[in-house]
């Protein structure tokens, strides 16, 4: 019975699953979404939130907490200077879990963890590989046309009735 146990082991040692962990939330605040299992999502749900928690307060030794876990000095920068003041005000439920179904390979559930506030940044950039792909196919279908445009047939302009003198 699992009374009382907390967390998910994830089939790792302790020290492989805390590089999971860091490795999750370093592309999660990277990325502002990533695609995961739902065990390791729902996983790095709380650690993610108990660090934008701790990091909220903005001192050295928040600085220095943030720093010992995600190695990335340019997502440590973009994690204090953009992240922390866009969604430090909220309570709480920094991040959401969206389920996808099951991965083909192996069935294993899948799911979108991502930062509540950032939803819109992959919306925009959804947006734009739409358009792209849109613009593609109008591009493909003008080839197509011209490829199978009709080819004119020449109009006789006068019949002649003369002979030809004979070679």
């Amino acid at each position: 019975m699992r009374h009382r146990v907390k967390g998910r082991k994830l089939g790792r040692t302790a020290s492989h699953r805390n590089a999971l962990m860091r490795s999750l939330c370093t592309a999660l605040l990277k990325h502002k979404r990533i695609k995961t299992t739902e065990a390791k999502a729902k996983e790095a749900r709380g650690f993610i939130e108990k660090l934008i928690t701790k990091s909220r307060k903005n001192d050295l030794q928040a600085v220095r907490h943030v720093m010992s876990i995600i190695n990335d000095r340019e997502v440590v920068k973009e994690f204090s200077g953009e992240i922390i003041p866009k969604i430090g005000e909220r309570p709480g439920g920094y991040t959401r879990v969206i389920k996808l179904g099951s991965r083909p390979g192996d069935a294993a559930a899948m799911a979108i963890l991502e930062l509540v506030d950032y939803n819109d940044i992959a919306n925009q950039k959804a947006e734009e590989r739409k358009e792209k792909r849109e613009q593609r196919a109008q591009e493909k279908t003008a080839e197509k046309q011209e490829k199978e445009a009709p080819v004119e047939e020449a109009t006789l302009v006068s019949e002649s009735n003369e002979k030809l003198p004979k070679v």
